[in-house]
């Protein structure tokens, strides 16, 4: 058997044998209290070896430790037809994505072809610590490989994320994936064991669905309803249940959310029509309101007046966070006029409020149609030279020279965002896809471990960070832990620059002057000494 240690930044691709990992600032993995520090071994097994590996860990941080074997998963769709150079792979495949728990100690690996593990080192004390990993044969106990690790903790904790981060969340997914009712016991539960696994990426905004959100759905097509507000109508009057909404915030309470996004008031590009909204009525739940309902309708006018107003004193007394509102997704340049004609049904209804959408057309912004737009990544220019530092997001589009997420993108690729993100003090990011377990549009659900790309509508792992594991909780993606690395490059950087000042932090990662959106180094060791060297001068500028 062959292995190598490699950092967590490479991708096992199989042909090859993988960049070892370096040394650097005399360890493998650095980082501060409460970071997850990752590394992986890469091993290549003949095809005469026993497949069944036993993993054992030895050191005074061994308990610390979790072990997953990384797996490929098919990706139909992997790179646009015309890729910039730096996609790892382009054609249709199985590549390395999900990140499968080793929860006995023994690991099944393929024959002639490299695998990797992945290890993760979580809460570990501060010092320098010494893992060591060893490989064997399950069956007959012979020693394969064995590796050190040697990792550094910082004292010290990053202060948390300064910004917002949204990924968002699907509650539509769980109750149908696990084929369980919506909001019973078993789904608030499952509910709660995804919002654990999204607050530990950093996500500190949630998507609320006060009603069913109008996402990602075909015209004429309604996702399951999952709607937080009880609405009912008796004698020409609405009135509201805020239970389940209540039961919603003290879950976002407790795992330490400081965001609440409302769901869109109207629906995807173009803000056309209403979002599919029940109503209790004396005859039985009506589905009132959707694609059959224009979104300058009197009667929907009539229902903001009564819900919004309610919503929004019910948030002031009950929520301390922020609650960021909605009008419609992606809305594009030649829909300006419905946007605003929408907009319009709700603008004295929202006074005060703070209202975004990802848009990216300047004169949405120029024209004071939204007042924090959020921005494609690949259309951020016009608004930086404009002096404005907006919100940005990616998702399929921005899939040339950009950050983004894709399977078949170097990990470096997603890493970079932290940096970005505070050479250019956006407020915030946002993505669409927590976990989208559905093909584009929500026609019809999709099992994520045998489809990443939503039946082809999306390339490979822009849906989901997280798969849906057996026993009802998430199973992490490298994607995921990757860009919880990007998010604490941004606090550590943001934390230097409070103990300093923008400037010194910000010459550590710029690259020579030459960082932007769609200009980045793709040297993992360049990325890895700048997260050390702003390590260092962190530590300094604490013992002064």
């Amino acid at each position: 058997m062959q292995s190598v240690l490699i950092d967590s930044l490479e991708k096992v691709l199989g042909d090859a044998a993988p960049r070892p990992a370096a040394m650097i600032g005399g360890a493998h993995a650095s980082g501060f209290l409460g970071e997850v520090l990752s590394l992986q071994v890469a091993l290549r097994l003949e095809a005469d070896e026993a497949p069944d590996l036993r993993v054992e860990l030895t050191g005074e941080i061994a308990d610390s430790v979790r072990v997953h074997a990384v797996r490929r998963v098919p990706v139909s769709s992997a790179a646009p037809e015309d890729p910039d150079e730096h996609y790892l792979v382009t054609a249709p495949g199985e590549y390395p994505d999900l990140l499968e728990p080793v929860t006995d100690g023994v690991v099944r690996m393929g024959q002639g072809i490299w695998e990797a593990l992945w290890i993760d080192v979580v809460e570990a004390a501060p010092g320098e610590h010494d893992l060591t990993l060893t490989l064997s044969d399950a069956a007959g106990g012979q020693v394969l490989a064995e590796h050190v690790l040697q990792l550094r903790v910082h004292g010290h904790r990053l202060p948390p994320l300064s910004i917002t981060n949204t990924h968002w969340f699907h509650v539509d997914s769980l109750s149908t994936y696990y084929d369980v009712e919506v909001f019973s016991e078993r789904h608030w539960e499952l509910i709660e064991t995804y919002l654990v696994s999204a607050r530990e990426m950093d996500v500190n905004s949630v998507l609320t669905p006060t009603w069913t959100p109008p996402l990602d759905t075909a015209e004429g097509h309604t996702r399951p309803f999952v709607q937080l507000i009880g609405i009912h109508e008796e004698g020409g009057e609405y009135s509201f249940d805020l239970s389940r909404l209540d039961r919603w915030l003290g879950l976002c309470r407790k795992l330490g959310f400081t965001g609440l996004e409302i769901a869109h008031l109207f629906t995807q590009w173009g803000a056309l029509k209403t979002p599919a909204i029940q109503v209790q009525t004396a005859t039985g739940l009506e589905h009132r309101f959707g694609w059959h309902v224009a979104a300058t309708s009197p009667e929907y006018r009539r229902l903001l007046e009564a819900l919004i107003p309610t919503l929004r004193t019910h948030l002031e007394e009950h929520w301390d966070g922020r609650v960021l509102w909605h009008i419609s997704d992606e809305p594009r340049e030649h829909q300006l006029e419905d946007y605003s004609a929408a907009k319009a049904q709700v603008a004295d209804l929202l006074e005060g409020a703070e209202v975004v959408d990802a848009l990216s057309p300047f004169a949405f912004a120029e024209q004071g149609v939204v007042d924090t737009p959020i921005v494609a990544t690949n259309h951020v220019g016009p608004f930086l030279e404009a002096g404005w530092h907006p919100w940005v997001y990616y998702c399929v589009s921005q899939n040339r020279d950009v950050a983004n997420r894709f399977i078949a993108l170097p990990s470096v690729r997603n890493r970079v965002l932290g940096r970005q993100l505070f050479a250019f003090e956006a407020p915030g990011f946002l993505h669409w896809g927590f976990n989208f377990w559905w093909a584009q549009y929500s026609v019809r659900p999709i099992d994520p471990f045998e489809d990443t790309c939503s039946g082809g509508g999306f390339f490979g792992g822009d849906p989901f960070v997280v798969y849906p594991g057996p026993d009802g909780t998430p199973w992490l993606s490298l994607r995921y832990r990757v860009f919880v690395q990007a998010m604490a490059d941004h606090r550590a950087l943001t934390w230097l620059a409070e103990l300093t000042d923008r400037a010194s932090a910000r010459a550590l990662i710029d690259e020579g002057g030459t960082l932007t959106y769609s200009s980045f180094s793709y040297d993992v060791e360049e990325h890895l000494r700048a997260r050390h060297a702003v390590d260092e001068k962190i530590l300094a500028a604490l013992e002064r």
